[in-house]
């Protein structure tokens, strides 16, 4: 199922979205996407997602505060290839303990080409943070609410 599809009376968010066309420096020598790209597009889809909501990682980290990745598993179905413009459709979900899961889809033209889950902890001065700091409350809020139909 694709994230964008939702029911009429859901409050399911809806996805933040970054697209992406698939260069020579991502794929290997026959032309299809290099597992380790996808990696770096999904890094890219959560930092993007940030700024959408408010805040530049740089500005988090300012604050003293990290997000790094704990668990990542991501689903090949189809291979993407050199020219390929794809969508990242990303959510961010509901923090489970002192884990923040984000699962992604890869989009070409509507066919779900990957899709993968992600699960990052916040960490300041070298310790796992068990609650949000403060100053980042409203803009995790932002996160998991999704992007407004105004932000498209």
């Amino acid at each position: 199922m694709v994230l964008t599809k939702k029911l009429t009376d859901s409050v399911t968010p809806l996805p933040w979205r970054v697209q992406k066309r698939v260069l020579p420096q991502h794929t290997d020598h026959a032309g299809v996407m290099w597992h380790g790209a996808y990696v770096a597009w999904l890094e890219e889809a959560r930092v993007e997602a940030l700024v959408a909501a408010g805040l530049t990682y740089a500005d988090m980290t300012a604050l003293g505060v990290e997000m790094p990745v704990v668990s990542l598993r991501i689903n090949y179905r189809h291979a993407l290839r050199h020219g390929d413009l794809v969508v990242l459709e990303s959510l961010s979900d509901c923090p489970v303990g002192v884990r923040w899961p984000w699962r992604c889809q890869m989009l070409l033209k509507g066919q779900l080409m990957a899709d993968a889950s992600v699960e990052l902890v916040m960490v300041s001065g070298g310790r796992v943070l068990r609650r949000v700091p403060d100053q980042l409350e409203s803009l995790m809020n932002r996160l998991r609410q999704g992007p407004d139909s105004t932000d498209d």
